[in-house]
């Protein structure tokens, strides 16, 4: 297997070391290195620095202010980022940098890029997804919210969970039924709705790792602009899919970096409890160790097809299964590690809400026992482990489909 990169790809990762070398201190170590105040503050302007430099509109095309370049491209900064332990912008820019403005630079319409984009790049609109309901996650086509044309608007009612970011966003975009006529799968529509406006109502909900990350969003009677569809009215369930397959190639790119570096601290760990030679810890770390050499060639997989232009498939529901389920084990081992003082946070916990604590983060009770935690969603967000089961088994095994509970 060849796992080298073309020569115009290496010239561009000498350009990313390039700046951050000179944009970072010489003593850095990474944000998680950082107090949570010092943390925040450096992440806002680490990317308006990222903006400046077009390397948050890295594949987009110049004349909405990107610079042209290769997702392979993207792929290189995106680990080069991972390895000097700074991020991607910030929390929100996976719904309008990565999300939402992929999107429309396919679906979207020229006055909907020339409006959108510019604000998605400088941080001047927020963005978070509407997808998912009460009774519509893993299956989303089942959604009920609603929006019914008045003259220039859409009026929307209904309700959406599992909102990462709302109460901090000033859009959301968002799957609503326009033809309740049509079988469940078509006759839905991917709007752009404001959120300060009557009739839109965001709860946000304490985790049980104890962030506020997750909002409720009510819609009653909210209202947007009838223009403001993205791929035409009745066709957001084929917009929303194209949307959901933008991540996978960086994904693959970075997860192996960041939950490597997550075991080396594990290692760590376990010298500071001084539980490095006994042999059972010894035996449960060199399986995390695989297990991630493991993610690594599977990222490599995704990237090969990705990067040949082919949509993300079912065969990417191994990944996600892989990495999630993974992520249980290897924080269950730190927490059998540390013993009770696991369960005294002491120290900062992470600045994410998912995956591993930010690089370079210490290794403190508090870090690993809210990581603990944030693990067991992973088995749920973006799909959960069942329905990633299902859909291998049912589209790559060719196995029959799983039987349907009927009422008596």
């Amino acid at each position: 297997m060849d796992i080298s990169y073309p020569a115009e790809t290496e010239t561009f990762r000498t350009e990313v070391k390039g700046f951050l070398a000179e944009a970072l201190p010489p003593d850095w170590t990474g944000i998680g290195a950082l107090d949570e105040k010092a943390a925040w503050s450096f992440a806002r302007d680490w990317r308006r620095l990222l903006a400046e430099h077009r390397y948050l509109s890295l594949t987009w095309p110049e004349r909405y202010g990107g610079r042209g370049l290769s997702k392979l491209h993207q792929v290189v900064l995106m680990e080069e980022l991972a390895l000097a332990g700074v991020p991607f912008g910030l929390p929100q820019d996976t719904f309008g940098v990565k999300m939402l403005a992929n999107t429309l630079l396919h679906w979207g319409t020229e006055e909907q890029r020339s409006h959108f984009l510019p604000r998605i790049l400088s941080g001047e609109d927020t963005w978070c997804q509407g997808y998912s309901e009460p009774d519509a996650g893993s299956d989303l086509a089942s959604l009920t919210t609603r929006a019914v044309r008045e003259g220039d608007e859409w009026v929307i009612d209904g309700q959406k969970v599992w909102t990462s970011g709302a109460h901090h966003s000033d859009w959301i975009f968002v799957l609503a039924r326009t033809d309740r006529d049509a079988p469940k799968h078509r006759g839905i529509s991917f709007l752009l709705v404001p959120l300060d406006q009557p009739g839109v109502e965001v709860r946000p909900f304490r985790m049980m790792s104890g962030q506020l990350h997750f909002n409720e969003v009510f819609f009653d009677g909210a209202r947007t602009r009838a223009d403001l569809v993205v791929g035409g009215v009745d066709n957001g369930w084929t917009v929303a899919q194209s949307l959901l397959g933008v991540e996978r190639g960086e994904e693959a790119a970075t997860n192996p970096i960041l939950f490597r570096a997550e075991v080396e601290r594990l290692v760590e760990l376990a010298r500071l409890y001084g539980r490095d030679q006994d042999p059972v810890i010894r035996q449960r770390i060199a399986w995390c160790w695989s297990k991630v050499e493991v993610m690594r060639y599977l990222g490599y997989r995704i990237l090969t097809g990705w990067l040949k232009g082919a949509e993300p498939g079912p065969e990417s529901s191994i990944a996600k299964l892989f990495w999630s389920e993974y992520h249980t084990k290897v924080t269950d081992l730190a927490m059998d590690i540390m013993g009770l003082h696991g369960q005294v946070p002491v120290g900062r916990p992470p600045l994410r809400t998912y995956r591993t604590d930010d690089p370079g983060a210490a290794n403190s009770s508090a870090s690993w026992s809210t990581t603990y935690l944030i693990a067991r969603s992973g088995t749920i967000y973006a799909g959960t482990s069942q329905v990633q089961r299902n859909i291998l088994a049912e589209k790559v095994l060719g196995l029959p489909r799983e039987p349907r509970l009927t009422s008596p």
